[in-house]
């Protein structure tokens, strides 16, 4: 029985599960398969009439026209990718095999969808480039910027925000990228009701196209950070061993994006090495803090004021300046630790040093040496009276009662100082020389 192949064409066609274009040399769609439902959310009478540079990614369109171009004069092509926008409004990276019919004057391609291809390319790309940004970076600023680069090529054209959580003084953090070339960060409270407030609060990612301006749907309301108007938004949280680090934002004001599962997903993933990698960053600083930190009171240790002592006395050496070096002890500590105990006695250390810090200049350095022992360093300082006004300053503030224990306590201190070039030309002789003056007034008490 012989078989009608006019009939049967179409049928076949329609079975292929890669869509049949045929385009005239105008653009215009004269013909798709079935298969274009699933490719594109169009029904073939949807799209039949219609031009096909109608549906492409807007990014896409100058690039696909050349092609086309080249495809019409005879160079049929079997491996051009580009984008196309879905009924839903998400991308689909479609790769293409196409010939032109010169007898009929139509362009015939063959779409294959690899959009699932693509995205696990882009999912290791982002893990190869967030490890790459991780290694490069030397601070958590520079993770934060590497980061932003990944995700806007992931996700181009949608704002991103990296939202760090405080839960102790429930305060939000956000690298400041109003300004090219800022490291600012900007900060701000958490707004309850909100979208970010859930999916930090929660640890589950949100996704929506509704106006976040509506209870429960808001996103960051931080000060410079509020767009108007609806928007696409999706959240996900910064997870690392059970504990919600931050968020990781994307929103678009665009009509034609679309966030779905598959971004969600995509996000998640870089979420997760995010999170891994800020969490391992703040274990470096942390640790390396501790090498030249005091663990209980935060204030520079022994090694790291010796290192400034020496870089301010060559300094002073140079431009013919003077330094001075204060060494303070708290009278009666022991005291204080025997009749209201240890912890007592660390909130004194602790408040000690805030208020050393409060009443010197960022240029100068506050050390706890050990114990109760303090040091001040205070750089271009003009003569002994300058630096006598300094000490009356830090009696001053120290004078204010303390409550330790649930008692009210008052403090007070002994305080020896020394002068570079008089008193001594090495960090060694200033600081004997400061520590024997504190200890002659404190036999003197």
């Amino acid at each position: 029985m012989p078989v009608d192949l006019e009939t049967l064409y179409p049928k076949l066609v329609n079975l292929l599960l890669d869509p049949v274009f045929v385009v005239d040399e105008f653009g215009n769609i004269v013909f798709v398969s079935d298969a274009c439902e699933a490719l594109l959310g169009y029904t073939a009478s949807e799209m039949i009439g219609t031009l096909i540079f109608d549906y492409l990614h807007p990014d896409d369109r100058e690039r696909t026209r050349a092609e086309a171009k080249r495809v019409m004069q005879g160079q049929a092509h079997t491996n051009f990718e580009n984008r196309y926008l879905h009924k839903e409004g998400h991308a689909v990276h479609i790769l293409w095999s196409a010939r032109w019919s010169e007898d009929d004057r139509l362009r015939i391609g063959l779409a294959r969808n690899v959009t699932s291809l693509r995205r696990t390319n882009q999912t290791r790309d982002a893990l190869y480039r967030i490890s790459e940004a991780t290694h490069a970076a030397d601070s958590l600023r520079g993770i934060c910027d590497g980061v932003r680069q990944v995700i806007t090529e992931l996700f181009p054209h949608n704002d991103l925000h990296l939202v760090f959580y405080d839960p102790v003084k429930a305060v939000l953090t956000v690298p400041d990228w109003s300004v090219d070339g800022s490291n600012d960060w900007i900060e701000g409270s958490m707004q309850p009701g909100t979208a970010l407030a859930e999916v930090i609060g929660s640890g589950q990612a949100i996704l929506t196209s509704r106006d976040p301006y509506q209870p429960g749907l808001g996103a960051i309301t931080m000060d410079g950070l509020k767009s108007p108007g609806p928007m696409n938004w999706l959240g996900v949280p910064l997870i690392s061993n059970e504990s919600v680090l931050g968020a990781l934002v994307i929103e678009s004001h665009s009509e034609h994006t679309h966030y779905r599962a598959e971004d969600q997903e995509l996000l998640q993933f870089v979420a997760a090495q995010v999170a891994t990698v800020v969490e391992r960053k703040r274990a470096e600083d942390h640790l390396r803090f501790l090498a030249h930190h005091d663990p209980l009171t935060g204030l520079t240790n022994r090694s790291l004021f010796y290192d400034r002592l020496e870089t301010a006395l060559k300094s002073a050496s140079r431009h013919n300046s003077q330094v001075a070096l204060l060494y303070l002890d708290l009278n009666d500590f022991k005291q204080i630790n025997d009749n209201l105990g240890h912890e007592a006695g660390d909130q004194l250390l602790i408040e000690t040093a805030r208020r050393l810090e409060q009443c010197t200049r960022e240029t100068d350095t506050v050390a706890r040496m050990g114990g109760d022992e303090f040091t001040v360093l205070l750089t271009d300082i003009g003569d002994l009276a300058a630096a006598e006004a300094a000490v009356g300053k830090i009696r001053e503030v120290m004078a204010a009662p303390m409550v330790l224990g649930g008692q009210r306590v008052l403090i007070s201190l002994s305080v020896g100082v020394a002068l570079y070039p008089e008193d001594g030309h090495t960090a060694r002789n200033l600081l004997g020389r400061a520590d024997s003056k504190m200890y002659e007034q404190k036999r003197g008490l």
